[in-house]
């Protein structure tokens, strides 16, 4: 008797629902190793370079030189006027932008397309650091030390200031003490200045913060830069289209109490969105585009406790238009109006005033 044709499994055969299960299996392999071939891969440090691929070489920079803009973006009149003032007006250098997360659409080198036709530039790498350690990645200090100007984009400068025990924060150091610059938007702008809002409690508003001057996300990193003739201040960006005058009087507030500046006086830095203040080797910092303000408080408060509402008399501010100069080096005693915070209520017109005379 001859043996039964094998015409393969039997509905309802185990061996049936194996074979099914394997393929599905492999089907869904071959798709993930699809989209994963369609879409780039972001590694904790992602690297894109535009430009010439060899660094220039140049014995001497004319810096250092600083922008801090509003917003996130490049302004390109600030930011060439930094470039200018490191190579000394002539010659080619190189920038590098560093991020802490992804551009959300567009360009994957936002930052670098803007800075890329300006005069002088021979190159712009943009390096993505997902995480902190990206920060110790040798390939990214390799290629900040060689660079003349750092620019930190926009994002949430809580990453930044995780990189503050990395080698990569000594790479940016090095840059301006060659004579290089430093430079952010937004989130980079904050990341500049003498005490850094780092935002790694969560964001605040000018209302919270000074209804209560020690919430939780009022927490500040220090030590991070201390850029030549900018001591004592603490950056706020987003100034006026996001009412932040009240929370940067509760920044400025806190430092002062906290003696988280050297001389017991904080300057705080607010600059509008499309705003940027080019801040040159000798301390003069010039207005580009929107409005800055600068807020001095020059004694403790007259309270300034957790969760109680904020008392604080004459914060002296400073309005300063496009166009306009404050010098960092010699800071003035005059040109200001003044404005007051009586229990967690701020006085009205904040961000316009009389100012006084410097006759």
């Amino acid at each position: 008797m001859s043996a039964p044709l094998d015409h393969g499994p039997r509905r309802g055969d185990p061996r049936g629902r194996l074979s099914l299960a394997a393929a599905f299996a492999a089907l869904i392999a071959l798709l993930a190793g699809l989209l994963a071939a369609a879409q780039p891969a972001h590694a904790r440090a992602d690297r894109i370079r535009l430009g010439s691929e060899a660094d220039v070489t140049r014995s001497s920079w004319s810096g250092p030189s600083f922008v801090m803009n509003g917003s996130g973006g490049v302004l390109p009149a600030s930011m060439q006027a930094a470039l200018d003032e490191i190579r000394g007006g002539s010659g080619q250098l190189d920038v590098v932008v560093l991020a802490g997360s992804f551009p959300s659409s567009g360009s994957d080198t936002p930052e670098c397309d803007d800075i890329m036709p300006l005069a002088g530039v021979n190159s712009c790498t943009t390096w993505t650091l997902t995480r902190a350690r990206g920060a110790d990645d040798p390939d990214v200090e390799a290629d900040v030390r060689a660079a003349e100007f750092v620019y930190f984009a926009g994002g949430d400068q809580c990453d930044y200031a995780a990189w503050k025990t990395r080698a990569l924060r000594d790479a940016v150091r090095s840059v301006v003490a060659k004579g290089g610059g430093s430079g952010g938007g937004s989130a980079g702008h904050h990341v500049q200045s003498d005490v850094v809002y780092d935002a790694c409690g969560g964001s605040v508003t000018s209302s919270e913060a000074l209804d209560d001057p020690y919430r939780r996300s009022m927490t500040f990193t220090t030590g991070m830069f201390d850029w030549p003739h900018y001591h004592s201040t603490v950056n706020d960006s987003h100034f006026v289209a996001r009412d932040r005058m009240g929370r940067t009087m509760a920044f400025v507030a806190r430092a002062v109490e906290d003696g988280l500046t050297a001389d017991g006086t904080a300057w705080g830095v607010g600059i509008e969105e499309g705003g940027s203040l080019h801040l040159d080797r000798h301390g003069t910092a010039t207005v580009h585009g929107a409005d800055t303000y600068v807020v001095l408080g020059d004694h403790r408060p007259e309270r300034a406790d957790p969760g109680v509402p904020l008392t604080y008399r004459d914060f002296k501010i400073w309005r300063l238009g496009a166009g306009s100069t404050f010098d960092f080096a010699d800071r003035p005693d005059c040109g200001y109006y003044t404005r007051s915070v009586t229990d967690g209520t701020p006085d009205a017109n904040l961000y316009d005033g009389t100012p006084a005379s410097c006759g």
